[in-house]
């Protein structure tokens, strides 16, 4: 019974000493600081664990399809994740080196991640990372689709190909005259 109380008496007071820890600022959230190595493992671990119980949509039929590929290196430009991931040939934005946790190289991590996980996390966003919700942002399910589609393709894709499916489309010039009128 003593070993019990004593085991009571030791989490109160590591109850009290996190709380005064925490709570009375002793905490630095500067982003130029690094967490200390239980707080990043805690993170990592949550996240990860988060993202399996919570990713279950399943990806649409057509989802290897090239021209779904190049639809989301479109839309993967357009909203911006160049910024903060960079992409072939595309360097990223320099705030993002200031982002706390640094934003993974997706050439590198997407690979780990299933479909389905990558599209939570896009859709979702992360809580403390920097990663919006693109969901909330207004971006349809189809859309995040092909951005998964491209990140899955992410690692093969040349620079070339990259520039080549990301170039806007042509401003149409001007309307034609039609025949006997004067422009």
């Amino acid at each position: 019974m003593r070993i019990l109380a004593a085991i009571g008496a030791l989490a109160i007071v590591v109850a009290v000493a996190a709380a005064v820890f925490f709570f009375g600022g002793f905490f630095n959230v500067a982003g130029t600081k690094e967490d200390p190595a239980i707080v990043r493992w805690a993170l990592v671990a949550v996240r990860t664990i988060s993202i399996n119980r919570h990713a279950n949509d399943q990806p649409p039929a057509n989802f290897n399809d090239s021209a779904r590929v190049q639809a989301g290196a479109r839309e993967y430009a357009k909203q911006g994740c160049v910024t903060c991931h960079g992409g072939p040939g595309a360097n990223w934005a320099k705030f993002s080196e200031g982002l706390h946790p640094d934003p993974p190289d997706l050439k590198e991590h997407a690979e780990h991640l299933t479909p389905s996980q990558l599209f939570w996390v896009v859709k979702n966003g992360i809580n403390m990372t920097g990663m919006p919700s693109f969901a909330m942002a207004g971006v349809k399910d189809n859309e995040i689709w092909s951005i998964v589609a491209f990140l899955k393709k992410l690692p093969s894709v040349s620079e070339a190909d990259y520039k080549a499916w990301t170039v806007p489309p042509a401003a149409p010039g001007p309307a034609a005259n039609p025949p006997g009128q004067k422009p």
